[in-house]
């Protein structure tokens, strides 16, 4: 065999080696796909509602305000499986970089993600009581179950004083607890409903790391309504992009208005607790997922309205919203036939 041909066989083989070698070698990229949508007005995969209201009975409610998610594969891919992901119109390949932070385990992007997701539906609830036109003030979120105000001060009950001090605010409030001690009953007049009512509680120990006494309660600066949520799916999806839906949910069941007219309805969006619809992450495959569910309406943050355009399903009419009362009054519209604003 001649020097010629056996450089030939080397440099072939050596090929061969090289390719087999980058379409197996792990790439630091990662697949984005379309993923599960939930019902915020039904139950999740477990049959447990996802919003649920203690203090009143929710509303009966029709049609589907679905949030919707995108599934991130945490699997090694190489550069044949990324390749396969590129040329599939529902995925996205994406440096890992681009969702993982480097130096941050999959375990610290959980728990962040999970963070994220609660902080959104904290903020859902602030936004729906103010659009649904609940007093704002400095007062009691929830209660806590069998604390010293159990049965005593009630979720919307605005401070006006403790122990015959004003409260306006939480620092006031702390500073009048931290100088009382467990054991003690005290007046803590509230409004409520219009009124301004007296009650007495027994104060209990402080919760840790403070001093003083503890009145059992949650508070908020927020708007105050007369009823608590909880919201569910916690820990099964993460992240800030479901608020807007989540916020709509619960003027739905608690509302005078029905939202949905018997529609399918999916979306997706930030929202702080001024109502304001901050854009996300992966519209496009969010819309896949909505449409293929069966969603005829999507409602699109504005600010993502430039990605929308090119990629929306066919089938799939698309609004633009900037604010939690923009998404009320396009759906609103979208019954009686009024014009909505498209991306």
């Amino acid at each position: 065999m001649s020097r010629r041909v056996r450089t030939l066989l080397v440099a072939g083989g050596l090929f061969v080696v090289l390719a087999v070698l980058s379409l197996t070698l792990p790439v630091p990229y990662v697949v984005l796909s379309p993923g599960p949508t939930y019902n915020t007005l039904g139950t999740d995969p477990q049959g447990n509602e996802i919003i649920v209201i203690h203090g009143r009975t929710a509303n009966a409610t029709t049609g589907n305000l679905n949030m919707t998610t995108v599934d991130v594969s945490t699997q090694p891919l190489t550069v044949f499986t990324a390749l396969d992901g590129w040329l599939m119109h529902d995925q996205v390949v994406v440096p890992r970089s681009a969702i993982i932070t480097p130096g941050k385990s999959q375990t610290q992007v959980d728990k962040e993600n999970t963070q994220a997701f609660v902080t959104s539906q904290d903020s859902a609830e602030a936004a729906a009581f103010c659009q649904l036109g609940y007093p704002k003030g400095f007062g009691i979120r929830d209660v806590t179950p069998k604390g010293p105000s159990d049965g005593v001060l009630l979720p919307g009950d605005e401070f006006v004083s403790l122990d015959g001090v004003p409260v306006a605010t939480f620092a006031q409030l702390s500073a009048e607890l931290a100088r009382l001690q467990p054991g003690q009953t005290v007046d803590v007049v509230v409004k409520r409903g219009g009124n301004t009512v007296t009650e007495k509680v027994t104060v209990a120990k402080p919760l840790s790391g403070r001093k003083g006494a503890s009145l059992g309660v949650e508070v908020t600066n927020g708007c105050l309504a007369p009823f608590t949520v909880d919201l569910g799916l916690a820990n099964q999806i993460g992240g800030p992009s479901a608020g807007l839906m989540f916020a709509l949910g619960i003027m739905a069941k608690t509302g005078t208005q029905d939202l949905t007219g018997g529609k399918f309805i999916a979306g997706t969006g930030t929202i702080d607790p001024d109502g304001t619809v901050g854009p996300i992450g992966g519209i496009q495959l969010k819309m896949v997922a909505a449409r293929d569910k069966g969603a005829t309406v999507f409602l699109a943050p504005a600010a993502n309205c430039s990605d929308v355009r090119a990629d929306t399903p066919k089938g799939l009419t698309v609004v633009k919203v900037t604010n939690l009362s923009d998404a009320v009054h396009s759906l609103l519209a979208l019954q009686s036939g009024g014009a909505v604003p498209h991306c």
